[in-house]
């Protein structure tokens, strides 16, 4: 776990995997800058590899993490993704183990110890309740709990898995913040699951397919604020 890493809940993860990029993500993630600023928001942003330079440049506000990187060190390695290489493009950590890119434990160990090298937060997906556990006991600085069935459809998780989670990764270490993601559709579901006692959630397929991404965030994380304030 990367010390001293500060983010506050209740965050926010936009991932954009491979919906957008180039001059359409820029001008997104600068939208995100201000609703970030707006609601006193930390946005966690996890563009294509080679948009990190640019939004890091040209935002002020965003967490912009990589979607993945490889426990590589300088040298051979072609196609791989150098952590070094992600830390000076300007990101400040690294999205891991989610359910389209996972990774065997051994490997993700030795590619958080990677990132803590390097100065890059962690953020690992874990799907059952049985991987969750074991995620939290690597010591990651966030989690992404999301049952990989739901990716994409719609359907948030039930609030049983919510409260479950979340209890697991506690009893285990109190300082790991953990995101609910998967199926996250509307403003509404993001009111419901920070509602129910989770400190992030996110979302991919509802803000990048719609007709209008930034109107969509701006809903979204209008109802973070809100349900977060409520709770409050």
């Amino acid at each position: 776990m990367l010390e001293n890493y500060k983010i506050r809940p209740p965050f926010f993860e936009v991932g954009p995997k491979v919906y957008m990029w180039g001059a359409r993500m820029l001008r997104l993630a600068r939208e995100l800058d201000k609703i970030a600023e707006k609601y006193d928001l930390d946005i966690i942003l996890t563009p294509q590899y080679t948009d990190i330079a640019a939004i890091a440049a040209n935002t002020e506000r965003l967490h912009v993490y990589a979607q993945h990187m490889d426990p590589i060190r300088p040298g051979r390695g072609l196609g791989s993704v150098l952590p070094e290489a992600v830390k000076e493009a300007g990101a400040v950590g690294v999205m891991l183990n989610h359910a389209e890119c996972k990774l065997d434990m051994d490997t993700l160990a030795a590619t958080m110890a990677r990132a803590d090298e390097v100065g890059l937060a962690t953020i690992v997906c874990a799907d059952t309740l049985e991987e969750v556990k074991a995620i939290a006991a690597l010591g990651p600085n966030l989690m992404v709990a999301e049952p990989t069935a739901l990716i994409g459809t719609g359907v948030a998780s039930d609030m049983s898995y919510v409260k479950d989670t979340i209890a697991a990764v506690h009893a285990i270490n109190p300082e790991i913040m953990v995101l609910q993601g998967a199926g996250i559709s509307t403003a509404q579901d993001v009111y419901n699951v920070i509602a129910a006692g989770a400190q992030a959630t996110g979302c991919t397929s509802a803000i990048m397919a719609a007709a209008d991404p930034e109107a969509v965030a701006w809903d979204m994380l209008g109802a973070l604020r809100r349900a977060w304030d409520e709770r409050a």
